[in-house]
């Protein structure tokens, strides 16, 4: 393999008004491991993506060898032999394995037609790479949509291999697999190393940062602010570049009355397929955070309590035992969830302003539905959620980012819920819209709403909740509250660095 250097100097990246990098600086060279690390909104992924052609940067550029590129396509990237592993999988379910590792670049029989033989020989010596490390139903033909998370993470890995990359990015490729694959996974980067492969190892694990890397490069809010040789840095000192040398900007807790009042809702050993053993309890009028990098347990959180996926553990409601199989039996509790993703889950992207906003609440309305009484209360809703729109009947697609997430909120608002569940409600909203949400979630604590709140925006986290419970690999890490609530304890457990954070 021929040496290989990579260069990224000066990009910067912006979707609309919300800069995701600033000032993006990374090197890497054949043999060398680069860990490239930061807190939620660092700009890590988006710069792996400005690499391998999946986005273009609006400034900066990339040097290939020392010569200028530029990829404006991940095909072009895996041209010039850079491959990405995400843990966000671009494997086809309904595809077997040999299929998905050589998609696009399969062994031909005289150019004309696939070789099925050579295919399968060769997708068996890529997975003798990971060899007892996987159960029976990891195979060739196995269809993808089959198999455990850790083996399709496995196929994911090798299907980035067999591009015969001259620099691979490792983009949380260890979050779904065992410690057994993943030591298979350090000794196997141990081998590419010594052909001269550059790895960028993308990863939010503290412990495996010192295991693998030669260097490491740190990301903090869109800019990178550090890169030294593994053997200098130490896990302080790398916590201390991730988090922003700032005055204390938390906002002061005026009481702590709401852990005197009643416990609306107790969790104990809560288990899903990412969480474990996950306990906790949150009081009326309480704003109960989860904080961690992403994709550690949040969400499943929250739809488990919420009745959308299967759990084990137990549940309470009000000192009610309840174990939710649908969220209908959740809403009937007084409980809603507000998701993530606003647009696949949150509205009908058809209907209209009006429609959206009443959809969970038709029913109160009586079986002819009084429609002069829905809209009335749909208008006094989004006139205290200030929705800027042309009227009720406007089609929800016609409004802003912000003002959609706000009809999103509102339609359970309607509902007066007790347990408000929150999941990312302010990710791709504009800072005036943050703004409102904040003063309304004020009001809700205030009227008595026991709200849990998940938030990637660490800021939101530290300025809003009473309490946050930090997980890393569904595991509750820590619980900070009062004066371990702070940037750095916050950092530092999403991380698995130990710190004085109140574990």
């Amino acid at each position: 393999m021929n040496n290989v250097s990579l260069s990224a100097q000066n990009v910067v990246k912006r979707y609309g008004g919300v800069v995701a990098l600033a000032d993006g600086n990374l090197e890497v060279h054949s043999g060398e491991v680069v860990a490239l690390i930061g807190a939620n909104g660092s700009g890590k992924s988006t710069l792996g993506k400005i690499i391998t052609g999946v986005t273009a940067p609006d400034e900066g550029q990339l040097l290939l060898d020392g010569r200028p590129v530029h990829f404006p396509s991940p095909q072009a990237a895996r041209n010039a032999s850079i491959t990405a592993v995400y843990q966000e999988l671009s494997l086809i379910p309904d595809m077997t394995v040999a299929d998905n590792i050589w998609l696009a670049h399969e062994p031909m029989s005289l150019g004309l037609r696939v070789n099925k033989k050579l295919l399968r020989q060769r997708t068996h010596e890529l997975l003798d790479l990971f060899k007892g490390t996987y159960g029976s139903t990891l195979d060739p033909d196995a269809p993808v949509s089959e198999l455990a998370p850790d083996e399709r993470q496995i196929v994911e890995i090798l299907k980035a291999l067999s591009q015969s990359p001259r620099v691979m990015i490792l983009d949380e490729a260890t979050a779904s697999l065992d410690s057994q694959q993943v030591d298979r996974l350090f000794s196997l980067v141990q081998d590419w190393k010594a052909t001269g492969m550059a790895i960028v190892f993308v990863t939010h694990r503290m412990d495996e940062v010192f295991r693998v890397a030669d260097r490491v490069t740190v990301l903090r809010n869109g800019r990178t602010v550090g890169s030294m040789p593994i053997e200098e840095a130490t896990e302080q000192s790398l916590v201390n570049l991730m988090v922003e040398s700032k005055a204390d900007m938390r906002v002061e807790k005026k009481t702590n009355s709401a852990r005197q009042s009643a416990v609306r809702l107790k969790v104990e050993n809560l288990r899903t397929e990412v969480l474990q053993d996950v306990s906790f309890e949150l009081h009326d009028g309480e704003l109960l955070g989860i904080g961690g990098l992403r994709g550690q347990g949040q969400e499943d959180l929250l739809y488990s309590i919420f009745g959308a996926i299967p759990f084990e553990g137990q549940i309470w409601l009000s000192g009610e035992p309840v174990h939710f199989k649908h969220p209908r039996q959740a809403i009937h509790k007084d409980v809603a969830l507000v998701p993530g993703d606003r647009g696949q889950e949150g509205l009908l992207m058809i209907r209209s302003i009006f429609e959206n906003l009443q959809l969970p609440s038709w029913r109160r309305y009586g079986r002819f539905i009084d429609l002069n009484r829905a809209r009335e209360d749909a208008s006094r809703m989004a006139q205290r959620l200030n929705i800027v729109m042309e009227s009720l009947d406007a089609p929800v697609t016609s409004l802003s980012g912000g003002n959609a997430q706000k009809v999103v909120i509102g339609k359970w608002l309607l509902r007066e819920p007790k347990l408000l569940l929150l999941n990312d409600p302010t990710k791709g909203v504009d800072v005036g819209a943050k703004g409102e949400f904040c003063r309304l979630l004020a009001e809700l604590r205030e009227a008595g709403t026991a709200i849990l709140f998940y938030s990637s925006d660490d800021e939101e986290l530290l300025n809003l909740c009473d309490r946050v419970l930090v997980l890393l690999d569904g595991k509750v890490r820590a619980e900070l509250s009062n004066s371990t609530l702070t940037d750095e304890n916050l950092v530092a457990a999403s991380m698995g660095t130990s710190q004085d954070n109140g574990a």
